[in-house]
């Protein structure tokens, strides 16, 4: 009898969203290929009957042969993948004409090429299939100027419209392809650049927010899901901000 689960990749399983998107996909009812994921993590879904393929050393998404190895673990385990969830790209903050060549190579690199191999490397067995969902998370910096991050929020909005032109590449494909960016997100490696651990700090922050808050990484997770768990089926090629009203 033929399995009739989704598989569903996530790439970056052991930071960020990746946890708890991981297990939304799992009470939906999707087995998993997850990138270096917290051992915990794994026993969890597993205990709750979730088939679950690890792959380590994978949390680099500029280089392809991270991707690659995902693709390829979930078609030797799974012989498919209905969804995959992919975030990456390096802050570079500081005005722009204090900025050298050197700092826009290095945000280029983790804003427009790990999502390109990413995007290239997921879409082929998708391709094939004639189905498939692909969700980026790159940054609502990228909606707007940015002055304390100009080369970040610039590359963060090239690989936004990236989204959209491969999007529209591969519908005829009935593979959806979109976006979501996120800023003002309440987790360890944004209050420690912020250092909005320092309750004044964090207030002070959360002023520049519309909802006067930071977002939490479950509720997040629970705004991506419908993009990557089956159940939306069409929309592609969007962006959408996650940013508490900040753009």
């Amino acid at each position: 009898m033929q399995d009739t689960r989704r598989v569903a990749v996530v790439a970056g399983a052991g930071f960020y969203v990746g946890p708890p998107l991981a297990r939304i996909l799992a009470e939906r009812g999707h087995d998993l290929v997850l990138g270096d994921p917290d051992p915990a993590l794994v026993d969890e879904l597993t205990a709750g009957g979730t088939k679950v393929e690890v792959v380590t050393g994978v949390r680099d998404l500029v280089k392809r042969e991270s991707s690659q190895r995902l693709v390829d673990a979930a078609m030797n385990r799974f012989g498919r993948i209905d969804s995959a969830t992919g975030f990456s790209g390096l802050i570079v903050t500081g005005r722009f004409m204090n900025a050298d060549v050197s700092d826009l190579e290095s945000v280029m690199q983790g804003c427009m090429v790990a999502p390109f191999h990413f995007m290239q490397t997921m879409l082929a067995p998708m391709i094939e299939q004639g189905d498939g969902q692909i969700l980026v998370i790159t940054s609502a910096s990228g909606a707007r100027v940015t002055p304390e991050a100009p080369l970040y929020s610039s590359a963060r909005a090239g690989a936004t419209h990236m989204v959209r032109n491969v999007a529209g590449e591969v519908a005829r494909h009935r593979v959806q392809v979109n976006a979501v960016g996120t800023n003002y997100m309440d987790f360890p490696e944004f209050r420690r650049a912020t250092g909005a651990d320092d309750p004044a700090i964090r207030a002070k922050i959360e002023s520049r927010v519309p909802l006067g808050r930071l977002g939490t990484m479950d509720e997040f997770a629970y705004f991506c899901a419908p993009f990557v768990d089956g159940t939306s089926r069409f929309t592609t090629g969007q962006f959408v901000s996650y940013s508490g009203g900040w753009s």
